[in-house]
């Protein structure tokens, strides 16, 4: 069987081997792909523009895009055209993959003053930017009205580690109130868009991406400097809530059979500073 990856960056390429160790043989997308593993095969492209022909058969295609800046304009170029870009490409070449998988964010929802969100929240984005990964979800579903959307939370792993060098050098800001966060590491992000396009057979059109563990902000980095063994700077009011104060919930995506490898940020952020993984260029 055939997958292709648009937008082969960290997150891409580990789903990417994914499929490979599968036994599916894997074409990544990329404006860089002297960059990917041996694994998959490579090839140049750049999603905002003419893309390349793809192969008759491909069975996957996972979009996997990310914007170049946080601006709405970037957002645009990568979410909006970047998919549109590939359902033209798919409807040029003749090509119906059987599953298509839109990697999309959580930020499509507003803040729920601290109550629970999943799939049948309706979405009510507070930035220009999660407004227009909305936007492209919509593009998507209109065109393929059987793809599957997964909204991912905060993406930790390899070489993410933002938090950890807060708490590092004395510069995490602890909360003095109520934040609550959500997360997933890359590993089961990826493991589940395998499990979305490969072993569910008929899947929902949206799913929640997040571990199983909505947790405040503050129990984090605390958690973090105990096992870093750093002191952490006096609680302060946040400046903003920039995951939205929520509850995510994964129950539907832990319905089809899915098995969080890392259920917990604890068990997560424990692999991460043991050295586990590697981040994908």
């Amino acid at each position: 069987m055939r997958v292709l990856i648009a937008g082969c960056g960290d997150l891409g390429t580990e789903a990417g081997l994914r499929f490979a160790a599968a036994g599916f043989s894997v074409l990544g997308w990329r404006r860089s792909p002297g960059k990917l593993p041996a694994a998959i095969t490579g090839q140049a492209a750049d999603l905002t523009g003419e893309l390349p022909r793809i192969p008759a058969g491909t069975d996957v295609v996972v979009i996997a895009v990310a914007a170049g800046e946080r601006t709405e304009a970037a957002y645009r170029a990568a979410y909006v055209d970047g998919t549109a870009n590939v359902m033209d490409a798919l409807e040029r070449d003749g090509v119906r993959p059987a599953r298509i998988l839109f990697v999309s964010s959580t930020a499509v929802y507003g803040d729920a003053d601290g109550g629970q969100v999943d799939e049948d929240t309706p979405p009510a984005p507070g930035s220009a930017t999660g407004a227009v990964i909305l936007e492209a979800e919509q593009l998507l579903h209109d065109r393929r009205p059987d793809a599957v959307v997964l909204r991912l939370a905060g993406i930790y792993g390899p070489g993410r580690t933002r938090l950890i060098d807060a708490v590092t050098a004395g510069t995490a800001v602890v909360p003095a109130g109520s934040q609550l966060t959500n997360r997933i590491h890359r590993d089961d992000a990826a493991a589940a868009i395998v499990h979305l396009t490969t072993r569910v057979s008929h899947p929902a059109p949206i799913y929640v991406g997040v571990d199983k563990e909505p947790v405040e902000m503050s129990d984090v980095l605390h958690f973090l400097a105990d096992e870093l063994g750093h002191a952490l700077p006096a609680a302060a009011p946040a400046s903003s809530s920039r995951g939205g104060n929520r509850r995510l919930s994964s129950e539907l995506l832990s319905s089809t059979g899915f098995d969080f490898a890392y259920p917990s940020f604890r068990d997560g952020y424990r692999a991460v500073l043991a050295g586990e993984g590697t981040r994908h260029p």
